[in-house]
Formats: structure tokens, sequence, C-alpha cells
């Protein structure tokens, strides 16, 4: 009896696996065919999806402004992976010394509470003033957006650490702080941080594309301000799809890593 309810329950969990598996394109074929129905009423302001494809093919085979679509996308993935890998190695100390000192929580801890409600709209004008429009400002632009949601997760993922962790660590020779954050904290704080590198990401991919808008030869906000300029709504939408994609690759890139360095995070 026991093993016939096993096998029910083998059954049971196989067939609602492969049902999860099918939900995402599912989802993606009803976005498809939204899109069909309301570009159907009129297709010059609202092109349809064969359409915008065929644009994104013609962008993939012809240059514009020295670069194919894969170019633009590379230009843009660059100073998204510049930025954010400086928001990582900034950003996760700092957050971890937040909360894990005390006194660092009250000096750096309280500057940084200060700052991080500025929207990062706000902060453009300045960045343009104070470094112009070149590469430099795109690059901090980014950076600034990435570090806040790296830095609030890292020092949130510390705090939550239950007390109990640092009690059991004790108990097992670990008596220095440095084997306490390396051997407890760190590893039970990860997911969390890992959390944060994710919104980061998205914050990144949207600063992106403002910074490219406002001054830029190159970049999927490049184009997409260009097909605004000349009213080409396809080219619009073309770089729209291509920063929808490259967020999707980035994202499946990140929860791979974090499956490597936390394989004990079952949620993941």
């Amino acid at each position: 009896m026991r093993i016939k309810k096993e096998k029910i329950s083998t059954e049971y969990k196989m067939k609602y696996s492969i049902w999860y598996h099918v939900l995402p394109f599912l989802s993606i074929g009803l976005l498809i065919a939204v899109w069909y129905l309301g570009s159907s009423s009129n297709p010059m302001i609202f092109p349809t999806p064969n359409t915008v494809l065929r644009r994104m093919i013609e962008l993939s085979q012809n240059k514009l402004s020295g670069y194919t679509l894969i170019g633009h996308m590379g230009v843009s993935l660059l100073r998204v992976a510049v930025s954010l890998g400086l928001a990582i190695i900034i950003g996760v100390p700092l957050g971890v010394l937040i909360g894990w000192s005390r006194g660092v929580r009250a000096t750096i801890g309280a500057v940084f509470e200060c700052i991080r409600p500025i929207p990062m709209l706000a902060w453009i004008p300045l960045m343009v003033m104070w470094f112009g429009i070149g590469e430099k400002s795109k690059i901090i632009m980014i950076f600034m957006a990435a570090l806040m949601p790296i830095v609030v997760n890292s020092y949130t993922g510390i705090k939550m650490i239950s007390p109990l962790y640092l009690d059991v660590g004790k108990m097992f020779n670990a008596s220095t702080e440095w084997q306490l954050l390396r051997s407890i904290v760190l590893p039970a704080a990860l997911p969390t941080i890992f959390a944060g590198i994710r919104n980061a990401t998205s914050m990144a991919l949207m600063v992106v594309l403002a910074a490219e808008m406002i001054a830029a030869r190159a970049g999927l906000g490049f184009l997409i301000n260009r097909g605004m300029e000349v009213f080409d709504v396809s080219l619009v939408m073309s770089g729209m799809v291509a920063i929808g994609v490259t967020g999707a690759l980035v994202a499946v890139l990140t929860n791979f890593i974090e499956r490597k360095l936390c394989p004990w995070n079952r949620s993941i």
C-alpha cells in the first residue's frame, strides 16, 4: 500500500513538473496572440510581430550607425557588465560591513540611507554636468543604479542571520569574527545577496537605456531613440524586444551562477 502511494505521488509530481515547464511557453504564446490582436487595428502605430521580426532580421544584416543589432546589444551589454561588475565589487563588501559592524552601520550606513531614496533619474543632470555626455557618465549612472540594491540586500542578508547560527559556529571553534563571517554568515546570506544582484541587473538594464537615449552613437537605447526621432515604430519595438531578450539571457546566466555558488538553496 505504501509503495502504491509513493508511486502515485511520484507520478503526480512528474505530471505537475512537466506542466510547469510548459506554462512559460503558453504564457509567451498568449502574449504574442494579444500582440497580434492589438496590432490588427492600426499596424502603422502598433506593428505586428511579423513586422518587428522582419525589422530585427534587417537590422541584424545591415548596420545602423556602424553596428548591426547584435553589435548594439553587445555595446549595451558591455556597459552593463562593467558597471554591474564594479557595483558587485564595491557593493557586496560595503553591504556586508554595514550589516556586520555597528560602527560602520552608524556612519556609512546612515549616509547611504540618506542617499538611497533619491531616484536615479534625479542624478542624470548632475552626471551630465560633471562628466559630460561620454562613456564615463553612462558607466557611473548605471553603476549607481546597480549599487543600491546590492548594498541593501547584502546588509539585509547579514542582519537576517539567526544568532543561533553564530552560537553553533562558536561551539565548533569559530572563535574570531572573520571565521564566523567566512564560514557561517556569508554562506547563509548568499541567496539574499544574489537576489540583490538580480535586482541590480534589472536596474542596470533600465538605466542603460535611459543613459543611451541622452547621447549615444550605439546601444539599444540609441536604437529606440533613433526610432522615436524618425517615427519608426518598428525600430523602437525592435529595440524593446532586443532588451527583453537580453534581460532574459542575463537572468538565466545569473540564476545558473547562483545554482553553482549556492547549491544548498533549494528555492532557486
